[in-house]
């Protein structure tokens, strides 16, 4: 017996095929929007791990900024420190040297010169005295300029006549004279002192 089949098998295929297609169509669209909601995921949990390493440098940042407000802190505190020290050691070791710098007056100065005032201003002291003669007054710069160890640098301000002396029934002129000359500290003789001893050592 023979079939003959009468139905649109072609309509039919096609019919198939076009199913097949959309399908396709759909399980590929699923699977684009799986790979992107994937995608989607990782670059979330890759922004929120950023974003906590962000925090945590952030809070780091913070404390190290903390930290170095405390040490500029500590420095300024310890350079004052360090200063009052220093003007602790300066007042010891200075309260000793009017008394070094009046013997070294008296002894560097020549006969004939007499001082009428001393004055100090922190390490320069302004002198005026009396003398018999220039050569006086000249003789006294030399010793304070080559031969002293608590005087340096004198400076000749003024010398003027100032009147006369009897000596011996005669009249002798007296100059005045006014001279500044730097006074040397403490530290400055120690090191003029060790000096030569580390020359011989060599």
């Amino acid at each position: 017996m023979i079939l003959i089949n009468l139905l649109p098998h072609r309509a039919e295929k096609r019919k198939r095929k076009k199913i097949a297609f959309f399908v396709g169509v759909a399980a590929a669209a699923a699977a684009g929007l799986l790979a992107v909601g994937l995608w989607f995921g990782v670059v979330q949990q890759l922004t929120a791990a950023q974003q906590e390493r962000n925090d945590y440098l952030g809070r780091e940042i913070k404390t190290l900024e903390a930290q170095i407000k405390d040490i500029a802190t500590l420095k300024a505190e310890i350079e004052s420190l360090k200063a009052r020290q220093k003007a602790v050691e300066d007042l010891q070791s200075d309260r000793n040297v009017p008394v070094h710098l009046l013997n070294e007056l008296v002894k560097q100065a020549p006969e004939g010169i007499y001082f009428k005032s001393v004055k100090q201003e922190g390490q320069m002291l302004s002198i005026v005295g009396v003398a018999q003669t220039n050569e006086r007054v000249s003789e006294f710069l030399r010793n304070t300029n080559y031969n002293s160890e608590w005087l340096e640098k004198p400076d000749l301000v003024e010398i003027k006549a100032a009147g006369t002396q009897t000596v011996d029934r005669s009249q002798k002129r007296l100059f005045e004279f006014s001279i500044r000359v730097s006074a040397k500290r403490p530290q400055e003789n120690a090191d003029a002192a060790i000096a030569p001893h580390a020359v011989k050592k060599d």
